[in-house]
């Protein structure tokens, strides 16, 4: 199975603008492995600014403490490429840059830096949504096949997906 081609995103960007329109919602994004991709994809769109409010790219554990507030003890204890992490994550998104609805991505893309727990194609993903009960945060782990960009590329894809899921 081959990796969608870039313009393949362009309906589910639709999708979800359509969505958060809709709802009057906001989206933040909070992304490591991915580098920017997710926002890169929503700001595609043209009139995004209508309903992705922006993102952090923090790709360093140090910036995911200073920029998204993930605890250092999380990171200690669970890896960059955790759940723990990535609804840190997540919700340090929605705290810090405002928005309704967050999205975060931690993985390991390749070629190299898998471990026989989280081997290359690991990648976490966190979804997080104020709501009237509050903030609602799940999570999933998914491994993807092939090089980095087909690593980086299917991670996008799942991110995105996953906001239509909510």
């Amino acid at each position: 199975m081959d990796a969608p081609p870039e313009h393949d995103f362009a309906g589910i960007i639709a999708e979800l603008a359509g969505r958060l329109l809709g709802r009057n919602r906001q989206l933040v994004t909070a992304e490591s492995c991915t580098g920017g991709w997710v926002a890169k994809a929503c700001t595609d769109l043209p009139g995004s600014s209508g309903w992705y409010r922006g993102g952090v790219v923090a790709y360093s554990n140090e910036l995911k403490v200073a920029l998204l507030g993930v605890r250092p003890r999380t990171l200690e204890e669970h890896g960059a490429v955790s759940e723990a992490v990535v609804r840190e994550m997540a919700a340090g998104a929605l705290q810090w840059l405002g928005g309704d609805v967050a999205v975060s991505v931690s993985g390991v893309a390749g070629p190299d830096g898998g471990t026989p727990d989280k081997p290359v194609g690991s990648v976490w993903f966190a979804w997080a949504e104020r709501g009237d009960a509050g903030l609602v945060v799940r999570a999933a782990l998914r491994r993807f096949e092939g090089d980095r960009d087909r690593v980086r590329r299917e991670a996008v894809l799942a991110a995105l997906q996953g906001l239509l899921e909510a």
